[in-house]
C-alpha cells in the first residue's frame, strides 16, 4: 500500500483509500481510564454508525496533581457522547458524570434503579465537598501574604449535578433495552454493591450481531445482603476488572468471627476501633455483620457509631431496595426487621456530634468515610487517635496507591494527615474477607463460564499492572486467547 508524491503533494493510492474507509467503518474501543490502575473507570466505544457510547465515567483518585489533571481533561469531546452505560454508583465509576454534563454531554445515562438512587445522593455529596474545599482553599490563599495562585474551581457544582441527574434512565436487571438504533443492552447483577451491573452490548452492524461485554466490578459469591454475581452472556470481546489478580481472599465465612475478635481485643485495652469504610456498600455490610453479632451476644456492650452523612443516606437507599437482597438476607429479615440497626448503634450526621467522638472516653467503634482515607471525617478521627497504642485501625477494603489508606495497610510508621506528620502507634488490622471484589479464583470462575472459543479478545482493566500480569498469565493457562493490558488512551479496532 502506498501513494505517489508529485510536486510536494501526496496522492494516496486506491489501497490507501480502501484501508482508510475500512478502518473508519469499524468499531473502535478506547480505554480512557482504569487502565493499569484501580480508579477512574471510563471506556469509549465508537460504532460504525458514528454513535459514541461511554461505559462508566469515573473519578480518578491518587496523587493530587495527577488526579486533578486527569479529572479535568477528557480524552474525547463530551458533546459527542450519545449514551453513557453506568455499571454502578461508586465514585471511581460514576464520579465524573456531572463534569461530563458540564463540558457538553447531553445524552442519556442508563443505570439500574438502585444505582440511580445511590448516584442521586453520592454525586450531590461529591459536588458539595468540591465546592466546600474550593471555597476553603480560596479563602486560605486570599488571607496569605505574598503572591496568590489562580482561583481554585471545583470540577463541578451541585447545579451541574442536578442537571446531570435529569439525564438518567433507570432500568431493571435482565430487561434488555435499546439506547440507540441497532444496539441492545442487558444489565445483570454483578454482586459488587447494591445495583451494580455487568453488561453485554449487542450491536447490529455489517449484517450480523457483535457482542461486547463489560464486567464492571465483579463481587464475591456468598457475600452478605446482595445476590451473587450473575453469569454474563457469551461475547466476542470482553472488558474485565482485574483488581485482585494473583490474590486469594480469606473465606467470607470468617468475617464475623474476625470482626468480633478485633472489637473484643481492642475493647479489652480500652481503645477505639476506627474503621475507614466506603459509605456505599462496605458500611452497610459492616453494620449488617455487627447486627448479627449483637443479636448473637458476641459483642461487648460498647457504642457503635456510623459517622458519615452519606452513609446514613445510603443506608436508607439499601432499606428501600429489598429486591436486590439475597435469600439469606430475606430470611434474616423475618427474624430482625431492621438489619441495619441495633441497641448500641448510632448514626451521626451533624459535625458537632462527630467532633464530640474525639473527646469521648472509653472504647467505641467508629465507622467513617472515606474508605481510602483521602477525605471525609475519618481523617479527623485518625488525626486524634493514630498515635494512641490502644487504638485499632481496621482496614476493610481496597486502597489505591499513594493514598493514606494504602500507607496504613503497609503499616508505615509515620503518616501524613492534613499536611502534618504523625507517628503511627495504633495497631492496624486488615480484613481481606470483606472485599467487595472477586479474588483471582473467583474471577476465573466468573469468566470461565463464557464461551472462550467465541471470545476473540479479553481486555484487563481496573487493576495495577502487577495484578493484571498475574491474571493475564492465569487466563492464558485457561486457554483465553489475546489477553491484553491496555494503557490509558490506547485504542483498538474491533
Amino acid at each position: 500500500m502506498g501513494g505517489v508524491r508529485r510536486c510536494g503533494y501526496f496522492a494516496p493510492s486506491l489501497e490507501f483509500f480502501l484501508l482508510y474507509h475500512y478502518l473508519l467503518l469499524r468499531m473502535k474501543l478506547t480505554f480512557c481510564g482504569a487502565a493499569q490502575t484501580v480508579t477512574g473507570s471510563m471506556h469509549l466505544l465508537e460504532l460504525e454508525s458514528g454513535h459514541k457510547i461511554l461505559m462508566d465515567c469515573g473519578l480518578f483518585q491518587g496523587r493530587r496533581d495527577e488526579a486533578n489533571h486527569i479529572n479535568r481533561t477528557f480524552l474525547f469531546n463530551p458533546a459527542e457522547i450519545d449514551v453513557v452505560l453506568l455499571s454502578h454508583a461508586h465514585i471511581d465509576h460514576a464520579g465524573l458524570l456531572p463534569k461530563l454534563w458540564k463540558d457538553g454531554f447531553r445524552g442519556r445515562v442508563y443505570a439500574t434503579h438502585a444505582t440511580y438512587d445511590l448516584c442521586a445522593i453520592m454525586l450531590m455529596d461529591s459536588a458539595y465537598i468540591q465546592e466546600s474545599d474550593a471555597a476553603f482553599l480560596n479563602k486560605r490563599n486570599k488571607n496569605r501574604r505574598g503572591p496568590q495562585g489562580p482561583e481554585i474551581v471545583p470540577l463541578y457544582t451541585q447545579g451541574d449535578t442536578e442537571e446531570l441527574l435529569k439525564r438518567f434512565v433507570s432500568v431493571g436487571y435482565n430487561a434488555p433495552f435499546s439506547p440507540l438504533p441497532g444496539l441492545l443492552v442487558e444489565y445483570r447483577d454483578a454482586g459488587h454493591i447494591l445495583g451494580s451491573a455487568s453488561m453485554v452490548l449487542k450491536i447490529q452492524e455489517g449484517g450480523r450481531e457483535k457482542r461486547l461485554g463489560f464486567t464492571g466490578d465483579v463481587g464475591r459469591p456468598e457475600r452478605p445482603i446482595i445476590r451473587d454475581p450473575q453469569t454474563m452472556e457469551d461475547c466476542d470481546w470482553i472488558i474485565t476488572e482485574s483488581t485482585y489478580g494473583g490474590q486469594t481472599h480469606a473465606p467470607i465465612t470468617e468475617t464475623n468471627e474476625a470482626l468480633a475478635d478485633v472489637i473484643r481485643n481492642t475493647a479489652s485495652r480500652g481503645g477505639k476501633i476506627l474503621i475507614p469504610a466506603f459509605a456505599v456498600g462496605r458500611t452497610q455490610e459492616l453494620v449488617y455483620a455487627l447486627d448479627q453479632l449483637w443479636n448473637e451476644g458476641e459483642l461487648p456492650r460498647i457504642p457503635v457509631y456510623v459517622d458519615s452523612p452519606l452513609a446514613v443516606s445510603a443506608t436508607a437507599v439499601f432499606q428501600s431496595h429489598p429486591e436486590c437482597y439475597d435469600e439469606t438476607t430475606r430470611h434474616y429479615l423475618r427474624e430482625d426487621e431492621n438489619p441495619f440497626g441495633f441497641e448500641k448503634l448510632r448514626y451521626i450526621r451533624s459535625v458537632d456530634q462527630s467532633k464530640a467522638l474525639n473527646t469521648q472516653r472509653g472504647s467505641m467503634v467508629v465507622i467513617s468515610a472515606s474508605g481510602m482515607c483521602e477525605a471525609g471525617r475519618i481523617l479527623h478521627h485518625l488525626r486524634n487517635n493514630i498515635s494512641n497504642p490502644k487504638t485499632t485501625v481496621l482496614m476493610v477494603g481496597y486502597c489505591a496507591e499513594n493514598t493514606l489508606g494504602r500507607r496504613l495497610i503497609n503499616k508505615d510508621s509515620v503518616v501524613r494527615i492534613f499536611g502534618e506528620e504523625y507517628l503511627r502507634k495504633a495497631e492496624v488490622v486488615t480484613l481481606s474477607s470483606l472485599s467487595a471484589h472477586a479474588d483471582e479464583p473467583e474471577l476465573l470462575d466468573f469468566l470461565g463460564k463464557l464461551d472462550i472459543d467465541r471470545l476473540q479478545q479479553t481486555f484487563l482493566v481496573h487493576g495495577e499492572l502487577e495484578r493484571q500480569q498475574l491474571l493475564q498469565k492465569a487466563l492464558k493457562t485457561k486457554c483465553f486467547k489475546n489477553v491484553e493490558i491496555p494503557v490509558r488512551g490506547h485504542s483498538v479496532i474491533l
